[in-house]
């Protein structure tokens, strides 16, 4: 078989290299070496998803703290990827300002009693919050509590809704048969899953990596916040798979040690330094010994010439 040409079509997924370099700084810190780099989402996947799911089309949505992460696979490929800049934090901030308390007991307030649906939520429930220095205790209506949550999810819910869209989802070809899944500790909020698909239209599911997990009595592993972290773990085992034989092959010399190889782009942009001030001028200087000698060698034929 001959070809004139190769065509492929590549994900490239963009981020700040300022941002990587704090990464890898903060892993050499603790004493460890960073073996490779992986969007946030794309590992959640790895622990939540299935391959049927990623064959026949879904959406793996990722609320953190900061930020909301998604991302799309259909017939088993990456086919669109980005991050909302929105998550449970500033859910947090609008349940603080909203009831006129510290941060604190605004992401107790959360966790413990926090719904995406304030429907759902009776009319009479009160949670008591303590007074800040000899202050009376304040009374939280739980309802109340749902609007703040109701109203930020929403909006992080049409943004998802957006990025659906701009990748298609809602045309025949491209269309998610897999629907959504919900991971991460934002999604630990009541009725998440149900407003979601009032939202988008689609059906989704809670993920957790029930099934990587073992020896957990108390399944505290189990929840979705741990899925990102679960991912990586066996991005990582794969990546050790996948080195293994070529450290075999290395060990057969005695002589000759084995050398850990990293992911060569990232570490090359990581180590990738300005040139250092002798080694400016030494160019300079080799610039200008090569210009002097060329002029040199024209002067020389010019005699040469005129001798003759």
């Amino acid at each position: 078989m001959h070809g004139k040409r190769l065509e492929a079509n590549f994900h490239v997924v963009v981020g700040q290299m300022g941002s990587i370099r704090n990464i890898a700084r903060c892993v050499r810190e603790a004493g460890l070496e960073m073996e490779a780099l992986t969007l946030e989402p794309l590992a959640s996947s790895e622990a939540v998803l299935t391959k049927e799911e990623k064959e026949a089309g879904v959406a793996i949505v990722d609320i953190g703290g900061g930020t909301t992460d998604i991302a799309i696979f259909k017939d088993n490929i990456i086919r669109h990827t980005c991050v909302i800049p929105y998550g449970g934090g500033i859910i947090t901030e609008d349940i603080k300002e909203g009831c006129s308390i510290i941060e604190k007991h605004a992401e107790q307030l959360k966790v413990r009693f926090g719904s995406a649906m304030p429907e759902m939520e009776k009319e009479n429930t009160f949670v008591t919050i303590p007074g800040l220095h000899g202050r009376p205790d304040k009374e939280i209506s739980v309802k109340t509590l749902a609007e703040i949550i109701k109203a930020r999810v929403e909006e992080i819910l049409e943004m998802i809704n957006t990025e659906l869209k701009a990748y298609g989802a809602f045309e025949q070809k491209k269309k998610l048969i897999a629907g959504i899944v919900l991971t991460g500790g934002g999604t630990n909020l009541k009725h998440i899953r149900q407003l979601t698909n009032y939202i988008t239209g689609f059906d989704s599911r809670l993920g957790y990596a029930n099934e990587y997990i073992s020896n957990d009595k108390n399944q505290y592993l189990r929840g979705p916040e741990y899925a990102t972290g679960i991912g990586l773990l066996m991005e990582s085992l794969k990546i050790r798979d996948k080195k293994l034989p070529q450290e075999e092959e290395d060990n057969i010399s005695p002589e000759q040690p084995a050398v850990e190889k990293v992911n060569a782009e990232i570490e090359e942009a990581i180590q990738k330094e300005e040139p250092t001030i002798e080694e400016v001028a030494k160019a300079k200087n080799q610039k200008k010994l090569t210009l002097g000698q060329g002029l040199l060698d024209r002067v020389k034929k010019f005699f040469e010439e005129v001798e003759e």
